[in-house]
C-alpha cells in the first residue's frame, strides 16, 4: 500500500481526490490529452472519475505534473506526465503507485488500454498485450493485463533528512565561490543560474565547473539551465562553462533573454533542488545572501527563473558555434 506521500528526489506521488483535486488533474490532464492528442473533452472526462482511485504527481513547488487512476472495473488509465516532466521518472512512480492500491485493493490483476507506441513502458512492469490493436479517440491501442501477487509486508526507509538550513553570506569573490560551492554539492540533479556575462570570477573555477559537471551527469533527471543576458563577452573570453556545455548540450542548456525588461534585471542568482540559494543584488559584485534551505525564498526565485525561462531563446552565438 502507497503512503500517503511519497517522495522521490525533485518530485513525490500522492493519492488525489477527484472532487477536491479537480482543478490539479485537470492541470495534467487538459494540456496533454486534449491539446496534445485531440481527446474530445467529453471523451478524456468520464463516470468512472469520481468513483477512481487517483493519484497525482507534484514537483517541490506543489504544482501538478502528472496523474493516473484505478478505476472501479480494475483498469488503470488517463497516465498522463506533462510535457517538462517527461523522461525523467515520473510516469514510473504514478504506475507504481497505482499497482500499490490495486494490491492493497486486493484485486488479482489489472488491465489498461495503452496507446500502442507505449507498450514497451508498461511491459517493463510485467504488462502483456492481448487482442487486436483498436481505435479509441482516433488513437491505436492495445490490451494489456498483469497479474498481481499479493502485497508483502514492506519496510520504507526514512526519508532524508530535511538539508540544514544554514545561512550564506558573500562580501567578497572567496566567499560567494565558497557560497557556490556549498550550493552545487547539496544539490542532486537540478540548478539554475539567472547570469549576466556567466560571472567568469564565480562560475569559471576548476571546482564550480567540476561540481556543474557532476550535477550534469547525476542521471537521467539532471537537468542544468543557465539563463545568461550577454553571451558574446563570455564566449569572446574561452569561458569554460560554455566548452562544458557545447560538449554536453543534452544536459546543459544556455538561454538569453529576449524581452528587455529580463535583459536589464540586475541582479544574479543560483539555485538548487534543495531549496537552496544565492542572490547577489548586483549582478557585476561578489556581494551577495542566501541559505542552503530556504523554501519561500527559493520559490519566489524559481517561479520568476521559469518565467523568464519560458520566453528565453538559445542564444543565437552559441548556436552558431554549435554549427
Amino acid at each position: 500500500m502507497i503512503r500517503d506521500d511519497v517522495i522521490l528526489d525533485t518530485f513525490r506521488v500522492e493519492p488525489a481526490d477527484w472532487a477536491t483535486d479537480y482543478d490539479a488533474l485537470r492541470a495534467v490532464r487538459d494540456p496533454v490529452f486534449i491539446d496534445e492528442q485531440n481527446v474530445p473533452i467529453e471523451d478524456e472526462i468520464d463516470a468512472l472519475d469520481p468513483l477512481s482511485k487517483h493519484v497525482i504527481a507534484r514537483d517541490l513547488e506543489n504544482r501538478p505534473i502528472g496523474t493516473g487512476r484505478l478505476s472501479p472495473e480494475r483498469l488503470i488509465g488517463r497516465m498522463a506526465v506533462i510535457k517538462e516532466w517527461r523522461d525523467r521518472g515520473v510516469g514510473e512512480a504514478l504506475l507504481k503507485a497505482l499497482l500499490d492500491q490495486a494490491r492493497a485493493l486486493g484485486y488479482p490483476r489489472v488491465e489498461l488500454h495503452a496507446q500502442s507506441h507505449a507498450t514497451p513502458f508498461y511491459e517493463k512492469f510485467g504488462f502483456e498485450t492481448y487482442g487486436d490493436e483498436f481505435d479509441e479517440c482516433g488513437i491505436l491501442h492495445r490490451m494489456m493485463r498483469v497479474e498481481l501477487a499479493p502485497n508483502a509486508p514492506r519496510t520504507f526507509a526514512p526519508l532524508p533528512p530535511k538539508p540544514e538550513a544554514r545561512v550564506l553570506v558573500a562580501e567578497d569573490r572567496d566567499q560567494a565561490v565558497a557560497a557556490i560551492a556549498d550550493l552545487l554539492a547539496d544539490a542532486r540533479y537540478e540548478i539554475a543560474i539567472y547570469s549576466r556575462d556567466l560571472d567568469p570570477a564565480l562560475l569559471d573555477v576548476p571546482q564550480i565547473l567540476e561540481a556543474i559537471k557532476r550535477i550534469a551527469l547525476s542521471g537521467r533527471r539532471a537537468r542544468v539551465r543557465i539563463l545568461v543576458q550577454e553571451p558574446r563577452k563570455p564566449l569572446a573570453d574561452g569561458h569554460r562553462l560554455i566548452a562544458l556545455a557545447q560538449r554536453l548540450p543534452s544536459l546543459i542548456e544556455l538561454r538569453t533573454p529576449q524581452e528587455e525588461t529580463d535583459r536589464q534585471y540586475a541582479s544574479a542568482f543560483l539555485i538548487n533542488d534543495r531549496r537552496g540559494y544565492l542572490f547577489r543584488t548586483l549582478a557585476s559584485r561578489n556581494e551577495g545572501e542566501g541559505s542552503t534551505y530556504a523554501p519561500g525564498r527559493h520559490a519566489q526565485l524559481r517561479e520568476y527563473f521559469d518565467q523568464v525561462w519560458e520566453r528565453s531563446v538559445p542564444s543565437e552565438e552559441l548556436r552558431q558555434l554549435a554549427i
